[in-house]
């Protein structure tokens, strides 16, 4: 499997689609995406329809990883997960997720429970306590190219300044990369390429903090990879919800066929004749 070391040599900035499901990860793929995300978020409210608040456990996400990463198709595309606070083990996170097939985790400087990073009234821990479990995770990894990204959180809790000092501390502690999380300008995000040495990370999520940068912008600037979490995830459930309605007030599904991805279009992704010809031809 490529490495995110790799596609940063071949990438001036690295675009990091998040995805919810085996299938929506070949949809990602079969569009061009270089890489794949995995949010905490993803898994609580789409596998669980749960919040975002610490619920679910490692074994989820490994679980999900295994699920995501087992596909064939996309072997190469390298998969960067959520791990939250590290499930209250860093060393036993990131030995079962590298060896679930994620390429990537960050970690973030939240207390536990955490809160989502573009929401009021989380809180985060000292940045001593950050640097062990950075230094925690770099030992753990086997494979040198499995990225440990450094997430902080501390912008709109403490001030910007305590974030910039914080991103200089985490890679000092070995991080790979830093996750600038809920900066509210590119102003912002430039300072903080400007003082490390190592990729920083934007995450374009929706009706957060962060205004909408787009690639080319954040390219401009020197940020290396950006996420988009959970963009599709949000059309696909905002689909749902119009099909559903749809449904109930019309019964049928006639008025909205022109939208839909055909029995065709879903045997091609999932390779799906190929598949039936290797099992007819075993039996």
């Amino acid at each position: 499997m490529k490495s995110f070391h790799q596609l940063l040599k071949q990438e001036k900035t690295v675009i990091i689609p998040g995805v919810f499901n085996a299938a929506s990860a070949l949809v990602a793929k079969d569009t061009g995406m270089t890489s794949l995300y995995l949010s905490g978020s993803g898994i609580a409210t789409g596998c669980f329809g749960l919040p975002d608040l610490g619920l679910t456990t490692l074994d989820d996400v490994c679980q999900e990883v295994k699920r995501i990463t087992s596909v064939a198709a996309i072997h190469e595309l390298p998969l960067l997960v959520d791990a939250d606070t590290g499930f209250g083990n860093v060393e036993e996170c990131v030995k079962r997720l590298e060896e679930a097939g994620a390429m990537a985790i960050h970690l973030e400087d939240q207390v536990f429970p955490k809160r989502c990073g573009h929401r009021s009234g989380k809180e985060v821990i000292s940045s001593d306590e950050m640097v062990l479990k950075i230094q925690s995770a770099v030992r753990a990894r086997k494979n040198p190219d499995f990225y440990i990204i450094a997430r902080v959180d501390s912008r709109n809790v403490i001030g910007f300044d305590d974030a910039l000092e914080r991103a200089r501390k985490y890679q000092s502690a070995g991080a790979d990369v830093i996750f600038a999380e809920a900066l509210e300008s590119k102003d912002e995000y430039k300072k903080f390429v400007d003082i490390l040495r190592i990729p920083v990370l934007a995450n374009m999520t929706e009706f957060g903090k962060t205004p909408y940068i787009s690639v080319y912008e954040f390219e401009q600037i020197g940020v290396r990879m950006v996420l988009f979490p959970l963009t599709a995830f949000r059309m696909m459930m905002k689909t749902v919800e119009e099909t559903y309605r749809t449904i109930k007030k019309e019964g049928s599904q006639t008025s909205i066929l022109r939208h839909m991805q055909t029995r065709e279009e879903l045997y091609k992704l999932l390779n799906y004749y190929e598949q039936e010809a290797k099992i007819t031809k075993n039996d």
